[in-house]
């Protein structure tokens, strides 16, 4: 009896089949895995944040690859314009592969991992109605009112805060030119990002500044000549009272009311005037100096005139009319 064989010819060849295709799955995966390498992956999430006006792939997407100079290139690609500081905006992950074709970009040397739908939002600073009060707050303490104890700030309008983007802020409060800060003044508040001015704020402050200012104490009437008497000084906050009011008392004594004035009336200088020293048709000596020379001549007043006012006189002698200033109740003075 022979011995039984077990090693079949066909099994044999079975058996060869299976390590040489085992063989070439793994030779074929070796070569995938050496050319996925080569490839620049691309991964984008659902939510991502930008600093920046312009989104750029790069600050976007987690660029991965050997390849430096493709990772470089990705990373300058604009996809869109960021939203304000504090916003956000959709960016359709389809729009970022047409921007890649656009850009000349081999989407096959890429693997793209990119959402279908992105939320870019914006980053900000927030600056609030109450800091800008403060910032404007200590410019005028520190830089208007200082040593000034009659002055102080009543209040602070801001409309609203703002939202500035990211980077270095700066700021710069600006008093309005050529008018007195009392009552309601508008002050601007500049800020810049990165040296570059992006908003300006305006403000409304109210400033209250204390003085003495000179009141009637009782009805005066018209051309009364004022004493002291007829006068007192008290104190109010100069954003309630004229511009030309008077705080003096010695700038009104010796003057006149100039029509009928009731009690506690804030005098101003429209309300006051010298008393006339000459009237038309007095005789005055008229004065003319020049270069150390000095001339004298009679004349006749044409208009009354107070202390400094200009009125025009006739000489006797040419009969010409000339101006000159009232020096007293005699004299006048032509100024050359």
């Amino acid at each position: 009896m022979k011995p039984i064989n077990s090693g079949y010819p066909g099994c044999k060849h079975f058996y060869g089949y299976i390590v040489g295709l085992v063989a070439f799955a793994l030779l074929l995966a070796t070569a995938c895995n050496i050319y996925a390498s080569d490839l620049t992956r691309v991964h984008i999430s659902g939510k991502v944040q930008v600093d920046d006006e312009k989104i750029l792939l790069g600050h976007i997407a987690k660029i991965e690859g050997s390849d430096p100079q493709m990772i470089h290139t990705l990373s300058g690609i604009v996809v869109g314009r960021a939203p304000l500081p504090g916003n956000s905006r959709k960016l359709d992950g389809a729009k970022i592969k047409t921007r890649l074709k656009h850009n000349r970009i081999d989407l096959a040397q890429l693997v793209l991992d990119i959402a279908p739908s992105i939320t870019v939002s914006r980053s900000f600073i927030e600056v609030s109605p109450e800091k800008i009060k403060g910032l404007v707050s200590d410019y005028i303490s520190v830089n208007l009112l200082a040593g000034n104890s009659n002055a102080s700030i009543k209040s602070i309008q801001v409309s609203e805060g703002l939202r500035l983007p990211s980077g270095r802020i700066t700021y710069e409060v600006t008093a309005p030119r050529d008018r007195d800060l009392v009552g309601q003044v508008p002050f601007a508040v500049n800020f810049d990002v990165n040296g570059k001015l992006y908003k300006k704020v305006w403000t409304t402050v109210t400033i209250e500044v204390l003085a003495e200012v000179v009141i009637t104490k009782k009805p005066l009437g018209r051309h009364k000549p004022i004493t002291e008497d007829d006068i007192m000084v008290l104190e109010m906050d100069l954003a309630r009272v004229p511009a030309d009011v008077i705080t003096d008392p010695e700038a009104v004594l010796g003057k006149r009311t100039k029509r009928a004035i009731g009690s506690k009336t804030v005098l101003r200088a429209n309300l006051v005037e010298f008393p006339p020293l000459v009237k038309r048709g007095d005789v005055v000596v008229i004065v003319a100096e020049t270069n150390g020379l000095k001339i004298t001549a009679l004349g006749q007043v044409k208009k009354k005139g107070a202390l400094g006012d200009r009125i025009p006189v006739v000489t006797f002698e040419s009969k010409k009319v000339l101006y000159a200033r009232v020096i007293d109740s005699n004299t006048v003075k032509i100024d050359f």
